[in-house]
């Protein structure tokens, strides 16, 4: 079945994905990069891909938290990018001083090969 669409149509779809980009101006993207020492989970411990999964289930739990992926690296198993966008400058400070943050931040750094590389961005207007 072919759906046939008026101008009227049109212009709606673009109103409502133009309000969907406004919205989204005040949103934060944060990219992180974690390198971790491969093998470097103490024996009986989460290792750090089940670390950060867990990080991220309860990261995209949060009020704020528009999405958050964590992607493992192709061809080098124990780097990491972490890629998340919330709603504004405050849902992603309350990220950063919620519980579960402090908590992955604790775990993972016995693990760490390099310091956390976390870049913020905004899109461009």
């Amino acid at each position: 079945m072919r759906y046939r669409l008026s101008r009227f149509s049109v212009l709606g779809i673009a109103l409502v994905f133009a309000g969907m980009v406004y919205a989204q101006q005040e949103a934060v993207y944060a990219v992180t990069h974690v390198d971790t020492i491969p093998n470097s989970a103490p024996a009986g411990s989460p290792t750090a891909a089940q670390v950060l999964k867990q990080f991220a289930e309860a990261t995209v739990k949060e009020p704020g938290c528009i999405r958050f992926e964590v992607l493992q690296q192709s061809d080098r198993a124990n780097h990491f990018a972490l890629v998340g966008v919330w709603k504004n400058q405050k849902a992603f400070d309350d990220h950063e001083g919620a519980a579960h943050t402090k908590t992955f931040r604790e775990k993972i750094q016995p693990m760490m090969g390099s310091p956390f590389d976390e870049r913020l961005h905004h899109l461009l207007k």
